[in-house]
């Protein structure tokens, strides 16, 4: 057994890709649910060193089912094709030359959209997204047409008015600022804007609402020390710092030095952002037409915030409802496990110029979700698995009702482990929490994991899609409806 956690229990990556077709169930999946449940998370591939190996570095994997007619077709998982999962499979590079849109050596191993058509694994950093086929097989990197280069992000969100894709993305390469991007219903970026923050920082997720764009520079940075020590030879390492100190903040990084840098270092290894105490917290409001000149900046108290559950515009306030950690990469660097995380609620005030800061909920949770067509919207609903110590996953799924402020508990048996619930409402006229939500459960005595779907509202189990095989800790999904 490792000394490393994310390499032990259900963080340990399964070592087999399956294809499993007519997957026993448990009670009746829904009519209504035509479509496929999809997750990302990290799954490393051969061996890696417990020293410096960091959860967020392992190679993509892509879980999916496919659910139509009350059954569960198929279930599959699948390596994301990076360059070096395709090189330790034996199988030539998909995509071939497109490659180089955005930095490769690491799978997407974040999240899973559709959009425009397109299945999209997404990863942050400046790292590549891929596009995949229904059947979760690597098509090849995607850039958008081209419309857009140098990586994306995690975590865009879409629009539910529109249906367009707006997303912060963040790279060190960048210098000192982000990108805000708009990417229309065709699946091509239409606007694009370079936004200026204080240093390099990791800009996991942003805020939407219907008027704003909301940025959150809080104080995880680029740590030139170890991003030298990872992916440069020691003798070369303090002038690589040098030089990497010198350009962070100031100019961009070529593209064919970072892709370098990238390539030396190599998947699953350690991760370069840590926590930076003398860096300021602060969030910005840009109107959503706006630049860089138009944000508007405002102090709040050092944190981490990894993933908001919602935002909305009320009158001249803008409301945040984060999942709020006090610090990250401080005293663990192979991942996150910097005190517990809690549910606030940050009302930025854009007439007094401040933000006022409110504990809603002080249980450890994360991975937040609400009705997605509430995205930006004013929500009464949010969804969250509790968890412990370093994200692993709890055994109860909190459910918040922010308008009443009371929260439901659902309890799952002793030794099980819940990851992240999505919503899916009956019908796309139900009111919000009229549908269901679906999440893995793993079951550690037998080392499986099972799809539940649950009532949204009384949170009872509806059905269950058994898996003979596990489904390791991991990130985000969702639910794509065949059609969309």
């Amino acid at each position: 057994m490792s000394d490393n956690p994310y390499l032990n229990g259900n963080f340990a990556p399964v070592t087999q890709e399956h294809t499993l077709t007519e997957v026993a169930v448990t009670g009746s999946i829904p009519e209504h649910l035509d479509g496929r449940y999809l997750r990302n998370g990290p799954n490393p591939l051969g061996e890696v060193d417990p020293a410096t190996y960091h959860w967020f570095m392992g190679d993509g994997m892509v879980h999916g089912l496919r659910l139509r007619d009350g059954r569960a077709e198929w279930y599959r998982n699948r390596w994301v094709r990076s360059p070096e999962v395709a090189a330790r499979l034996g199988e030539p590079l998909p995509g071939g030359r497109k490659h180089r849109a955005g930095l490769n050596t690491l799978g997407a191993n974040t999240n899973v959209i559709e959009h425009a058509g397109r299945t999209l694994a997404l990863v942050e950093g400046g790292v590549a997204n891929y596009e995949l086929t229904d059947e979760l097989d690597t098509v090849g990197p995607c850039d958008f047409d081209g419309t857009l280069t140098g990586g994306y992000t995690a975590h865009p969100k879409r629009d539910p008015a529109t249906g367009e894709l707006h997303a912060v993305s963040y790279f060190f390469g960048r210098g000192n600022t982000v990108q805000y991007s708009v990417i229309g219903v065709d699946g091509r970026c239409r606007r694009s804007v370079d936004i200026e923050v204080t240093g390099s920082p990791m800009m996991h997720d942003f805020s939407l609402t219907e008027n704003h764009v909301v940025f959150y520079d809080l104080p995880v940075t680029f740590d030139v020390r170890e991003a030298s020590r990872t992916t440069v030879p020691p003798l070369l390492r303090r002038p690589a710092q040098l030089v990497l100190s010198a350009i962070i903040g100031k100019v961009r990084v070529p593209d064919p030095i970072a892709a370098m840098a990238a390539d030396r270092g190599g998947a699953n290894t350690g991760f370069p952002y840590r926590w930076d105490p003398r860096y300021p917290a602060r969030v910005g409001v840009m109107p959503r037409d706006g630049g860089s000149a138009d944000v508007r900046w405002f102090e709040v108290e050092p944190c981490y915030v990894f993933h908001p559950m919602n935002a909305y515009d009320d009158g001249a306030t803008v409301v945040l409802d984060v999942v709020r950690h006090p610090k990250m990469f401080d005293a663990d660097r192979r991942g996150p496990d910097d005190g517990p995380p809690a549910l606030d609620r940050w009302t930025v005030d854009l007439t007094a110029g401040k933000v006022r800061e409110q504990r809603l909920d002080d249980r450890p949770q994360e991975f937040p979700r609400v009705d997605e067509r509430l995205v930006g919207r004013r929500h009464r609903y949010g969804y969250a698995p509790a968890v412990g110590r370093r994200l692993e996953q709890g055994s109860a799924l909190l459910k918040h009702d922010l308008r009443e402020g009371t929260t439901t508990t659902r309890e799952f048996p002793p030794g099980t482990e819940i990851g992240e619930f999505v919503f899916e409402p009956r019908t796309p006229d139900s009111t919000e929490d009229d549908g269901v939500l679906m999440g893995f459960v793993h079951d550690k005595r037998e080392s499986r994991s099972d799809l539940l779907i649950l009532d949204a509202a009384g949170l009872d189990t509806v059905a269950a899609v058994h898996l003979p095989t596990r489904v390791p800790n991991g990130f985000h999904g969702n639910w794509v409806p065949t059609g969309r």
